[in-house]
């Protein structure tokens, strides 16, 4: 009896809180939190922490939609056959009905305690992950990721939009950043467990392309990744503490990928580079998006 159809055992509430993907979900927060605190508008306390816990509701509605859809996935992965629907302890219709209901009450709360125009884009976030990333891109195309990776890239604008009521380019040019840095993060990740995909059938470009192209694949899209990065400032958007952070952090995530880029490894290797790299992006990310609300503060 295979894990994906043992009966499921009871499941407690850490089984529920690993369906939101609580790492993920930090880094969704945190870059949601990041684009409220850099808009020009002061936002009531009460306000600022309910949009904020409507950014993480949904995005765990979403992480959890997605494993209810990709439950035999994650079962024939080794990366993911301990998640509670492929290890055996939660039902698939627990786990739906656990992702529609928490959607709906994030996008509920949203519109009727911070502002409709912030409601709205959680709401195309949460859509956009579960029907174009997951259930029309994951096992379609080796592009999943490229395309996919506009759902990550929403909190930005859904944290500016809760403070402000409306979008201005500070916080496009954030989600464009976010959505050019998924690929090269994302594939640095992919390199080490491709066999892992492959052995699930998910056509992610190392198991589709191969090694070579992803590599250069990563070097390529960290050109206009650090070009959206950087661009605030020339803009006029920010000044030159984020200019300078973000050109520097923006050389060393170059350098890094530039080292995979080039690199000829084998499979048997250990694949440092990429480990670093992707270990490095989150940490690139991270400071990023301080730098924009430390700049802020400091103006």
């Amino acid at each position: 009896m295979t894990p994906a159809t043992q009966i499921p055992l009871p499941a407690d509430w850490r089984d529920f809180l690993a369906l939101t993907k609580p790492r993920v979900m930090t880094l969704v927060v945190f870059t949601g939190l990041c684009g409220m605190l850099a808009a020009p508008a002061h936002v009531d306390p009460v306000i600022g922490f309910t949009a904020i816990l409507c950014i993480a509701l949904g995005a765990g509605a979403a992480g959890a939609l997605n494993q209810w859809y990709e439950a035999d996935l994650d079962a024939a992965m080794k990366r993911t056959a301990q998640r509670p629907l492929p290890a055996g302890r939660m039902e698939r219709q627990s786990a739906l009905h656990f992702g529609v209901g928490l959607g709906a009450f994030s996008v509920l709360l949203m519109g009727l305690a911070v502002n409709l125009a912030a409601a709205a884009i959680l709401t195309v976030s949460i859509l956009f992950y579960v029907l174009v990333y997951t259930v029309w891109l994951k096992r379609r195309t080796p592009q999943n990721i490229v395309i996919g990776g506009a759902a990550g890239a929403f909190p930005p604008l859904i944290g500016w939009a809760a403070a402000t009521g409306d979008v201005a380019w500070l916080p496009v040019l954030l989600f464009a950043t976010v959505f050019l840095w998924t690929p090269p993060h994302f594939w640095s990740l992919a390199l080490f467990v491709r066999t892992d995909y492959a052995n699930a059938g998910v056509p992610m470009l190392p198991v589709v392309a191969g090694e070579r192209v992803t590599r250069h694949q990563i070097g390529l899209y960290t050109i206009p990744m650090a070009a959206a990065a950087v661009a605030p400032w020339p803009l006029g958007l920010t000044g030159a503490y984020y200019g300078l952070i973000s050109i520097a952090l923006s050389a060393v995530f170059g350098a890094m990928a530039l080292q995979v880029a080039l690199r000829t490894a084998s499979e048997g290797d250990a694949m440092l580079p990429e480990k670093r790299l992707f270990r490095y992006s989150l940490f690139y990310l991270a400071l990023l998006f301080a730098a924009v609300v430390i700049d802020r503060w400091v103006a």
